[in-house]
């Protein structure tokens, strides 16, 4: 079992896009530790959600990290923009540009932390040689594009790879899951190493955005 509790990230694209700057404001009074925002281009995935310029206008309504998922091919060209946006830590594929490495490097000298993004089908090998500029590697249990799937169990044994790769290279690395995070999976999302959960439903989808924020955190 880990040493600490479970960082909690509420995403976005589970919000209610017409009050955005409450609903930010709402789950980091609520008790959540990051803000998950999901963009998504129409291309790398089959969905649209929102660009820099929303990341601009939430970042004065929050003190939250903001935890950006870039799904969008290529990545590099937008790099910039969401750093000054006001996103704390840049998450990419390695299949949305041809220079991984490159990427994680333009990432840090922006000033921002940077993570790499695993689907259900990449391998865990696809990470393994960047590690050393990797502050967050995120594991997708479910194809990404929209929210509301179901947890793939078959990305538990991914995690668990992953959680003794990072012990073994000896950084401070967090590990991530997204994807069909409820008070059922987590415990199993946690007991297999990960350190982070991205939860869209099953927090903006309940009543009570703090009781479902600690019923995440106290069933992992």
């Amino acid at each position: 079992m880990l040493p600490h509790p479970p960082r909690i990230a509420p995403s976005l694209l589970a919000a209610d896009f017409a009050r955005l700057g409450e609903e930010v404001r709402a789950i980091e009074a609520a008790g959540a530790d990051w803000l998950h925002l999901d963009i998504m281009d129409g291309h790398f995935v089959p969905n649209i959600s929102f660009g820099p310029a929303l990341v601009r206008a939430l970042r004065r309504h929050c003190g939250l990290p903001f935890d950006v998922h870039l799904m969008i091919a290529p990545a590099d060209p937008y790099l910039e923009a969401f750093a000054e946006a006001g996103a704390d830590l840049i998450s990419v594929h390695p299949e949305a540009g041809p220079h991984l490495h490159r990427t994680l490097q333009s990432i840090r000298a922006l000033g921002r932390r940077a993570g790499v993004v695993l689907n259900p089908a990449t391998p865990v090998s696809a990470v393994e040689h960047v590690l050393d500029l990797c502050d967050l590697v995120l594991v997708m249990t479910v194809n990404p594009g929209f929210g509301g799937q179901s947890f793939l169990e078959s990305q538990l044994p991914k995690i668990a790879a992953l959680r003794r790769m990072i012990a073994e290279s000896g950084r401070a690395i967090a590990l991530q899951v997204d994807g069909g995070v409820t008070a059922e999976t987590a415990p199993r999302c946690r007991a297999a190493g990960a350190d982070v959960l991205v939860a869209g439903t099953a927090v903006f989808g309940a009543p009570d955005y703090a009781r479902a924020i600690a019923a995440l955190r106290g069933a992992a």
